[in-house]
């Protein structure tokens, strides 16, 4: 079955849900009110250098500054000398044309680097560079060269820059080449006269938005079609592709049907399955997936599957089960970092050496970059993948207001111990007439219920009545004393 891509626009988002075999492989989504800037070029100015972290901040007209780290400086990488210290490279208020190669996550502002490349359909053009390169996942070193040296022959003498040369290229032709060398050469030149006046900070270059991307990025030979389900957004993307992308057009199409597209395809239910900390497995097995600042974990457990012929043989075939679901949920959810995966130990050499060659194969089909390590002495598979923009979670989510993130609220019984002891506090400090506690209705039930002796005897030791009143907007850990 041939791959499809759907694409769901409104006003406020625009969705993206890559299928494959009638299953959501990928989902990505952009909102109106927080693009994504990866790849955009701007013209910075240092706003402070920090020696101590090899690092400095520059304001590129964000709200935060965003981040330069000395490694991310080409000239200090490339120049064949030793590295010098970012003091000695950048000093404050200067000008600096930058590039994000990673959005805002969290706390932390966008990262930057001075090294700048610019994508196109089937080459990404690095104008400070002079060597061409092959992406790593064409992986046969004679189509390597053989793509290096076409286009080393296409390109006229004297021209700068370098290439790197991208997966879709395996079966273009020449023509096509040079068309994409053509509209790089327009890209850079017009981005450079224009950082030649631009006062800073000043946004040259914008990355294309995520439906022209999915042409330039997502299309490939196994792409059957491409959903659209707003005309508008379709003949763009039809003169886009006309344009840009020879062969794409054809398999564009507008979706009209009254049942929503995300319906049809229930991809609605798969975004809702991939904010759920339990994802379950066919054979009974299922994960627990939890996200953290830090790192990200997997836990494999058999659940109730007991259908193997012995408990080693039902342990392998749930982790070979789950290596699949992994790969597929760490793309779902744009899970980055540094990812920790617990599957359920195994004796036999053979069965993990097994389930770690699966799980190489099924990660091999993301677009992102991800290193894996093999099994730890305490049997975790360690790996990175690449984050360069929010998870799904959080572009979808925030956290819990009642709980703060944290996934437990203290116990009703907790919180009236706490307004117990407040209330001692009180009492030494202050005279009071009368001491009234506010609380949510589960507490104040507990203080009439099971706790009316403790409070009781509170009110004798402090010698002054304490009366309750429920408020129902109150959370089970919000209360108040009130001195009356």
């Amino acid at each position: 079955m041939s791959d499809e891509i759907l694409i769901n626009v409104t006003p406020q988002e625009t969705r993206v849900a890559v299928m494959q075999q009638g299953a959501v492989q990928e989902l990505h989504i952009e909102r109106g009110s927080h693009l994504g800037m990866v790849s955009n070029v701007y013209v910075g100015r240092v706003k402070r250098v920090l020696p101590g972290m090899q690092s400095a901040f520059i304001d590129i007209g964000l709200e935060r500054s965003a981040f330069l780290h000395v490694a991310d400086i080409w000239e200090n990488r490339y120049s064949g000398e030793a590295a010098k210290p970012i003091e000695k490279v950048l000093h404050e208020g200067q000008s600096l044309l930058v590039q994000v190669i990673k959005d805002t996550i969290g706390s932390k502002g966008a990262r930057l680097s001075t090294q700048i490349s610019i994508a196109g359909r089937l080459l990404v053009y690095l104008p400070q560079e002079s060597h061409i390169g092959v992406s790593q996942r064409i992986e046969n070193d004679v189509e390597r060269e053989v793509l290096r040296g076409r286009l080393q022959q296409l390109l006229p003498d004297g021209h700068g820059g370098g290439y790197i040369i991208r997966t879709m290229a395996e079966s273009a032709s020449d023509r096509d080449f040079l068309a994409d060398v053509e509209y790089l050469d327009k890209l850079w030149n017009s981005l450079r006269e224009r950082a030649k006046t631009a006062p800073a900070p000043s946004l040259l270059y914008q990355e294309l938005d995520i439906c022209l991307r999915v042409l330039r990025d997502f299309v490939n030979e196994d792409t059957g079609r491409i959903l659209v389900d707003s005309r508008e957004t379709y003949l763009r993307m039809a003169a886009f592709a006309r344009d840009y992308i020879a062969g794409s057009a054809e398999r564009l199409g507008h979706y009209a049907g009254e049942r929503p597209l995300f319906d049809l395809y229930a991809v609605e239910d798969e975004i809702e399955r991939a904010l759920s900390r339990r994802v379950d497995l066919k054979t009974g097995g299922y994960l627990i997936i939890d996200q953290t600042e830090a790192l990200t974990t997997v836990d494999v457990n058999t659940g109730g599957f007991v259908g193997g012929r012995s408990f080693d043989d039902t342990i392998f075939k749930t982790n070979l089960e789950a290596t699949h679901v992994i790969a597929r949920q760490l793309r779902l959810r744009n899970l980055g970092g540094i990812i920790i995966c617990d599957f359920i130990d195994m004796d036999s050499p053979d069965h993990r050496c097994a389930v770690l060659e699966e799980f190489k194969k099924a990660l091999a089909r993301d677009r992102t970059r991800i290193t894996v390590n093999g099994f730890s002495a305490l049997g975790l598979v360690e790996m990175t993948r690449k984050r360069t923009r929010e998870s799904l979670a959080h572009v979808l989510c925030e956290p819990c207001p009642t709980c703060q993130g944290r996934g437990e609220v203290k116990t009703a019984q907790t919180v009236c111990y706490e307004i117990l002891r407040e209330i001692v506090r009180e009492a030494r400090q202050f005279n009071a007439r009368e001491y009234r506690i506010l609380a949510s209705q589960q507490v104040i039930d507990l203080f009439l219920d099971e706790e009316s002796q403790s409070l009781a005897q509170l009110s004798d030791f402090i010698g002054k009545p304490v009366s309750l009143q429920v408020e129902t907007l109150y959370n089970q850990e919000q209360y108040d004393v009130i001195l009356m």
